[in-house]
C-alpha cells in the first residue's frame, strides 16, 4: 500500500522576532489575546440570573445572549484568517479589538435581551481576532512540536483571565452592577489596543496570499476535504461543546439549583481553571518525551469517561453539588491535552495558509458551543441533567471522532510525521 506522509515544512526562520528578549514580551500579549473568548463569556456568568431579571426574561431566553456571542464569534474566524493571511496579523488585530470594544459599550448600554443579542454579535466579531490570529502567529514562528509546547505555554498564562473573570464580575456585580462588567471589558479592549504597539508582524510580505478574499469560500472547501485537519477539528469540537454547556449551565445549575452565591460560584469556577493549567503545564512538559498525537488520545479517553461519570451522578443525584464538582473538575482539565495537542496537529500541515486553517479549526471549535448552548434552552428541566449529559455525550463524541480519525488515516495509507 502506497504511503503519504505529512510533512510540514518548518516556518521561515524570524530570529529577530523570538530572541530570548522578546519572545516573554510576545508570550504575554499573544496570551492576553487569546484569553478574548474567556474574557467575554466568564467575567458576565455569576451575573447571568441578575440580567435575566433586569430584562424581564427567563434563563432560557438569557442564555441565549451566550449563543449569540457563539455566532459571531465562529463566523467572525471565517473572516479574520483569510484577511490576515493577505494583509498580514497586526492590522486585523487592531480592527477587530475596536470591533470588541464598540460591541461591549453596547451591551452596557442594552436595555432588552435582544438589544443585548446583537451586541454581543459585534462584540464577538472583534473578540474572536484575538484567539484565532494568536494561533497563527504561532504556527508563522514554530514547528508543530514547538508550537504545541508554546500553545501550551499561552493557555497556562491565559489560564489566568478565566480564573480571574468570574470573580472579578462577581465582585463588580457587588459593588457596582452587570453593566459595569461590560464598561469594564470595554476598557480591556482598549488596553489590548495599546498593547499592540509592542506587537510585531509575524506574517512577512513574501509569505502573504496574493489571491483575492472572494477565493475564501474555495479555499475553506478544499480545507474541509482535509481528513487529518477534520479529524482533529471534529474531536476538539466536541471537546468544546462540552466545555460551553460547563459555561452556560453552571450558572443556573450551582447558583440557583444548589443556592450556590455569585461570588462562590466564582471560586467553584476557578477551580476548573486551575485544573486546566495544570494539565497544560504537565502538557508542555510531556511533549518533550511522549508525542502530542498520544497525548491528544490520552486526553479524549479521560475526558470520555468523566463525561459518563458525571451524566450518571447528575441523573441519580449521587453526591449533591460535589457530585458535579469533581469530575467537571477532571473533564475540564482535559483542555490542557486536547486543545493545544489538536491545534498544533491540525496547523502543521499549512504553513502557508495557516490564517485560514486556523480560522476553519476556530470556527468549528466555537462553533459547537452554539448547538451546545442551544441545547441547554430546549431541554433545560430546571435541573443540573441537561448540562450533564450533554457534557457526557460531547466526551465520548470527542473519543469516537479520534478514533474513527485514525482508523481513516490507516484505511487511506496515511501516516502522520511529525512536523
Amino acid at each position: 500500500m502506497k504511503t503519504t506522509e505529512y510533512t510540514a515544512k518548518a516556518p521561515d526562520p524570524q530570529e529577530s522576532l523570538i530572541r530570548p528578549g522578546t519572545e516573554l514580551r510576545l508570550l504575554l500579549i499573544l496570551s492576553a489575546l487569546m484569553s478574548f473568548a474567556s474574557v467575554s463569556t466568564d467575567m458576565y456568568l455569576p451575573a447571568l440570573p441578575t440580567i435575566g431579571r433586569d430584562l424581564h426574561t427567563n434563563s432560557s431566553t438569557i442564555e441565549l445572549t451566550f449563543s449569540a456571542f457563539l455566532i459571531g464569534f465562529s463566523l467572525g474566524q471565517l473572516l479574520w484568517g483569510p484577511i490576515s493571511d493577505r494583509y498580514g496579523r497586526r492590522l486585523p488585530i487592531a480592527a477587530g479589538l475596536v470591533l470588541f470594544t464598540v460591541g461591549s459599550v453596547g451591551c452596557a448600554l442594552s436595555t432588552s435581551v435582544t438589544e443585548m443579542m446583537v451586541w454581543r454579535v459585534v462584540q464577538a466579531l472583534g473578540a474572536c481576532v484575538g484567539p484565532v490570529l494568536s494561533r497563527a502567529m504561532v504556527r508563522d514562528l514554530y514547528d508543530r512540536e514547538q508550537s504545541a509546547r508554546i500553545l501550551s505555554t499561552l493557555i497556562l498564562i491565559m489560564g489566568v483571565a478565566p480564573l480571574v473573570g468570574p470573580l472579578l464580575g462577581g465582585q463588580i456585580l457587588v459593588f457596582w452592577s452587570w453593566q459595569g462588567i461590560f464598561w469594564t471589558l470595554a476598557a480591556v479592549g482598549v488596553l489590548a489596543l495599546l498593547s499592540l504597539l509592542a506587537l510585531p508582524e509575524s506574517l512577512p510580505l513574501a509569505r502573504r496570499s496574493t489571491s483575492p478574499l472572494r477565493c475564501s469560500l474555495a479555499s475553506y472547501l478544499a480545507l474541509l476535504g482535509d481528513v487529518r485537519l477534520m479529524g482533529y477539528a471534529l474531536s476538539g469540537g466536541f471537546f468544546y461543546a462540552g466545555a460551553y454547556a460547563f459555561i452556560v449551565g453552571t450558572p443556573f445549575a450551582y447558583i440557583e439549583y444548589y443556592h450556590v452565591s455569585p461570588q462562590a460560584y466564582g471560586w467553584l469556577f476557578g477551580v476548573n481553571i486551575l485544573g486546566m493549567m495544570a494539565a497544560n503545564f504537565l502538557n508542555g512538559r510531556l511533549l518533550r518525551q511522549v508525542e502530542s498525537e498520544q497525548l491528544f488520545r490520552i486526553g479524549t479517553g479521560i475526558l470520555a469517561l468523566t463525561g459518563v461519570i458525571l451524566a450518571v451522578n447528575a441523573w441519580f443525584g449521587w453526591g449533591g453539588l460535589l457530585g458535579l464538582v469533581i469530575p467537571i473538575f477532571i473533564y475540564m482539565s482535559m483542555n490542557g491535552l486536547i486543545v493545544a495537542n489538536s491545534v498544533a496537529g491540525a496547523l502543521s500541515s499549512f504553513p502557508n495558509n495557516a490564517g485560514a486553517a486556523s480560522s476553519l479549526l476556530g470556527a468549528m471549535h466555537y462553533g459547537s458551543g452554539i448547538l451546545s448552548a442551544a441545547m441547554l434552552g430546549w431541554f433545560s428541566d430546571g435541573t443540573p441533567w441537561t448540562m450533564a449529559w450533554i457534557m457526557g455525550l460531547a466526551g465520548v463524541g470527542s473519543l469516537l471522532t479520534c478514533v474513527i480519525a485514525i482508523r481513516l488515516y490507516a484505511r487511506q495509507g496515511l501516516t502522520v510525521a511529525q512536523g
